[in-house]
């Protein structure tokens, strides 16, 4: 206490305050947009992942190819959606292993793509490759060995 002469102090009212909101917010809003950009991304990878699961389903119970793939894009557009996304034509991508598609013992394979843009990104940058981040899930399914044939 005797360090502090009469002249000597300072008037620090209100200053820290100040200085803790700008701190914050500093620190604060680039942390949320991370937190941001990492839920839509993780959205995406559900979105993408339970696309390709349902895609894949619907495929190998349809009767033929063309119902199969019809079916396929429906089932993946719903599951897309549900987590906010729309699949565009390239999306989805199905391909048949092991013999021709739907015979019984044969797998479908099916790859979903979607590209995710970051929030909060100017309509200037959205062009930009960095603004973008791929995601993609591929999912295998078996056709039933004891599937009728048609």
């Amino acid at each position: 206490m005797a360090s502090f002469a009469a002249g000597n102090e300072r008037d620090d009212a209100g200053s820290a305050v100040v200085e803790f909101v700008w701190l914050g917010l500093l620190l604060l809003v680039p942390l949320i947009y991370l937190v941001l950009c990492v839920m839509r991304v993780q959205a995406a990878a559900f979105a993408v992942t339970e696309a390709a699961r349902a895609a894949g389903r619907a495929y190998a119970q349809a009767d033929s190819t063309s119902v199969g793939l019809t079916r396929a894009r429906a089932a993946a557009g719903i599951a897309a959606a549900d987590q906010g996304f729309t699949l565009t034509t390239g999306s989805l991508r199905i391909t048949c292993r092991l013999g021709a598609c739907l015979t019984p013992g044969s797998i479908v394979d099916v790859r979903v793509q979607l590209n995710v843009a970051l929030p909060l990104v100017p309509r200037v940058l959205a062009g930009a490759s960095a603004t973008t981040i791929p995601i993609s899930a591929l999912h295998s399914e078996r056709i039933d060995v004891y599937r009728r044939w048609p």
